[in-house]
């Protein structure tokens, strides 16, 4: 299975902008910029992207762990913040991800959730990808 998202860019880095679109339909010319990445400019950035995928896959991949182990979730609530940082020789570079669970999971109790927590961290896709830090604060509502 292959996902696709498609990039246009014009002009140069700080006076230009771009859109974003995916066939799914999510991202239909949706702008970006240097303001909206590096600044507070409208649109959306590669890593508020990044974030989105992490969060939803993460979600995804808890919400199947749960299963496995005899769970169903009322509610996932996951927020992912990725960090982007200027990191000499390299430059900017993802950093780090970090996932903030809210988890509404009837029956579980709390030593089982993060176990399970853990294991969906460790094995979601998106995790897998990033050559990045992943982290995890996972709390029961």
């Amino acid at each position: 299975m292959k996902r696709t998202a498609t990039a246009v860019w014009n002009g140069s880095l700080k006076e230009g902008n771009g859109t974003l679109t995916a066939p799914g339909g999510a991202l239909k010319s949706t702008p970006y910029s240097f303001n909206s990445r590096f600044a507070s400019g409208a649109g959306t950035n590669p890593e508020e992207l990044i974030a989105a995928a992490h969060s939803g896959c993460f979600a995804m991949a808890l919400s199947a762990a749960l299963g496995e182990a005899g769970f169903q979730p009322d509610r996932l609530e996951v927020t992912a913040e990725v960090s982007l940082d200027n990191v000499p020789p390299a430059g900017w570079t993802v950093t780090a991800s970090h996932l903030n669970l809210i988890a509404k999971i009837p029956g579980i109790d709390a030593a089982k959730f993060e176990e399970i927590a853990g294991k969906a961290k460790a094995g979601c896709p998106i995790s897998r990808l990033l050559n990045a830090t992943v982290t995890l604060t996972a709390k029961l509502a």
